[in-house]
């Protein structure tokens, strides 16, 4: 079984050289390959990811979902690994997916951890360890076999927010899933700008309205409103 690991990314030009080498020192070397799926930035993202040696894909849709599709269509491993390029795999993380792969789980991702150490982000973070979709967020990164991506249709590319709770609904439908024990570290960068409990509140009510119904014209117009 083979690895592609897809990173969607948008101006992450501060970023994007350290998740790629922190991608490759947590590796036990049995990735085929790091793709980069740009949705258009200006800031030299692309220019540094093709310094790094990756394999450098424009996307002719801008939107997470949409590039992570476009990384999906061009990967050659058996396995797609969705990570965002804020967060960085534990150590060993294709190792541990491809014995979740031979035990028999065909999709899963990892526990969440947050680089800063402040109480509420710890708490937060000890929630995504319970098998509850409401802890499904994309920080945790995702795997999936590409042949059950494939029958899904992917990720939804007219969801701008919450497409990682759409699409882990409709894989636990078509495959099993688990949550690996060990975490991924994510940025605490977007907490500490908006506030740590300010960001989760926002959260909190785009999740609540997304369960009741909100269409993504009102649930993007939350996030642009009150997150910086």
């Amino acid at each position: 079984m083979s690895i592609s690991v897809i990173i969607p990314t948008y101006n992450e030009a501060d970023t994007i050289s350290e998740t790629i080498e922190k991608v490759r020192r947590a590796s036990d070397k049995q990735l085929t390959e790091i793709i980069v799926a740009d949705g258009g930035s200006t800031d030299g993202t692309v220019q540094q990811a093709e310094a790094m040696n990756v394999r450098t894909l424009k996307s002719p849709k801008k939107g997470r979902a949409a590039q992570m599709n476009h990384g999906a269509k061009q990967a050659r491993g058996d396995i797609l690994y969705f990570l965002h390029a804020d967060t960085h795999p534990p150590s060993h993380f294709d190792t541990s997916i491809k014995k979740a792969q031979e035990n028999g789980y065909e999709s899963g991702c990892f526990q969440l951890t947050f680089d800063h150490n402040h109480p509420l982000l710890r708490f937060y973070a000890w929630f995504t360890r319970f098998d509850i979709d409401l802890f499904r967020f994309g920080d945790q990164s995702l795997f999936i076999n590409r042949t059950i991506f494939d029958q899904i249709g992917g990720f939804r590319e007219d969801y701008i927010v919450m497409e990682d709770q759409e699409i882990t609904r409709r894989i636990k439908k078509h495959s099993s899933f688990i949550i690996l024990d060990n975490s991924v570290t994510t940025s605490a960068q977007k907490y500490q700008r908006n506030g740590i409990i300010k960001l989760q509140l926002v959260f909190s009510l785009i999740l609540f309205l997304y369960y009741l119904g909100a269409d993504q014209k009102q649930l993007t117009a939350i996030y642009k409103c009150f997150i910086d």
